[in-house]
Parts: structure tokens; C-alpha cells; sequence
């Protein structure tokens, strides 16, 4: 099965960037906890008529770069 990666950023005011690499979805939220739940939703509603690919767990691991 395909999966979908995400480039994740903090913003300067603290939120949280999502942009999926391949494909039009992108979301926010102001916390990480909201953002795990966006990106969850945009990927539904963005392959709504058919099966989404999977989201690796690696997009909810929180790195310090």
C-alpha cells in the first residue's frame, strides 16, 4: 500500500504547518495534538471516494531540528 508522507513546521507563533509531499493536502493547528488529528481528517476527506494511503507513524513523532 501507498503511504502518504508530511512535512511538518512550527510556525513563529507556536502552530503547527502540515504539507503532504505528492499531494494536495495541507493542514494546521495550534497544538501538535491537533495537528495529529488534522492531518488524520485532511487525508479522509482528500481521498473520500476511495481508500486513503496509510500515514506512516513516523508523522507523529516530534523532532527538535
Amino acid at each position: 500500500m501507498k503511504e502518504i508522507i508530511f512535512e511538518v513546521a512550527q510556525d513563529a507563533d507556536g502552530g503547527f504547518t502540515a504539507e503532504a509531499i505528492g499531494e494536495s493536502i495541507f493542514t494546521q493547528a495550534n497544538t501538535w495534538e491537533e495537528l495529529r488529528a488534522n492531518v488524520k481528517e485532511a487525508v479522509k476527506a482528500f481521498y473520500f471516494d476511495s481508500q486513503p494511503p496509510e500515514i506512516p507513524p513516523g508523522i507523529f513523532a516530534k523532532a527538535n531540528l
